[in-house]
């Protein structure tokens, strides 16, 4: 019996140690289908949420897919009138409970919910360039300064109505700050935190950790000084591991200081892959169960991937998109001039 025992021991020990260590996912290709193409499609803003994806376009169509199909269907979500949404250009989108929110860049500022026009402003600095909720309930849009500050604006009965936070309860913007409504990721929130990225002359990270209520500004390391540089991107997997990206897309193959990553919810960054990975991106994401080590960087120079935080990159593909959303922990979908595609992406 000892013998038998110590045979099964002998087996068990030497099929574990067989195994050795779980080696991190790592993707090698992406798979790209092309789900609406037409030469004077310009889209920046894409949302998946219940079984949908929706995207807003630069010249104020809507087209959503249910189903995760090939096939997208125009303006379902309300009916397109001749004088309605059509002249707008819809650099942000939220899809939220049983509405889509859109909201167009430039003077005037429209935003929309289903359709209904909610907001109203008109400024000659108006720009408001990103859209997000915390629930069904609560939402935020971000824009260039109008004042001394971000413009914020914020509603708390489900896109009913809208009020613009008063720059004595922001911070103080500097010279030249502003932020870029190139991919709709300018806001990351997870549960009530939530983090704005600037960009121009200076990128900072605008933190509120009640739903908008107070804030906090943060410095970061990344390129700045000209109003082509800074912060294009931010996204948060957690409370505490952030990362963002963007550059000088003047100079789309720079690789100095445009990486940055965070690791104490956001009050401090720190450069990573320096001289090494994507140059200018306009948008990044974490894929989701990850564990906050794989990240997927777009730009209209290609398909970066980094399953390390960050500290490396694996160039994938040249194709160029502007936005990035993910469905599942390998199938995403991406926006870009003249289409909107599924990406799948694979070891």
């Amino acid at each position: 019996m000892r013998c038998l025992l110590a045979c099964f021991l002998l087996i068990g020990f030497v099929s574990c140690k067989s195994e050795g260590p779980v080696k991190p996912r790592s993707f090698s290709k992406v798979k790209i289908e092309t789900l609406l193409q037409d030469s004077s499609l310009d889209v920046r803003a894409i949302e998946i949420n219940e079984g949908r994806v929706v995207v807003a376009t630069s010249k104020g169509a809507i087209y959503q897919n249910v189903g995760f199909g090939s096939e997208f269907d125009f303006g379902r979500y309300w009916e397109i009138t001749e004088d309605s949404l059509m002249d707008n250009n819809f650099r942000a989108l939220a899809f939220q409970g049983d509405y889509t929110y859109t909201l167009s860049i430039g003077n005037p500022a429209k935003l929309f919910k289903g359709g209904a026009l909610t907001y109203f402003e008109t400024h000659p600095k108006a720009f408001y360039d990103s859209m997000d909720f915390w629930n069904d309930s609560e939402g935020i849009a971000i824009g260039d300064p109008t004042d001394d500050c971000m413009s914020i604006i914020i509603t708390r009965d489900g896109g009913e109505t809208w009020k613009k936070i008063l720059c004595d309860d922001l911070p103080k913007t500097k010279d030249g700050e502003a932020a870029f409504a190139a991919s709709d990721t300018n806001i990351s929130i997870i549960g009530d935190h939530t983090w704005v990225a600037t960009g121009g002359k200076a990128s900072r990270i605008l933190y509120s950790a009640d739903k908008g209520t107070t804030w906090e500004v943060y410095e970061t390391p990344i390129i700045q000084g000209k109003v082509t540089t800074g912060i294009y991107s931010i996204d948060f997997y957690n409370e505490k591991n952030g990362f963002a990206i963007g550059g000088d897309y003047t100079k789309p193959n720079d690789t100095i200081n445009n990486k940055i990553r965070t690791i104490d919810g956001g009050k401090t960054w720190q450069v990573v892959a320096n001289g090494k990975g994507p140059g200018y991106r306009s948008c990044v994401q974490y894929i989701p169960n990850s564990e906050g080590k794989e990240l997927v960087a777009i730009g209209f120079k290609g398909i970066d991937y980094s399953n390390d935080a960050g500290d490396s990159w694996r160039h994938l593909s040249n194709e160029g998109f502007y936005s990035i959303r993910f469905l599942n922990d390998s199938v995403a979908y991406a926006a870009g001039k003249g289409r909107v595609s599924k990406l799948t992406f694979r070891e």
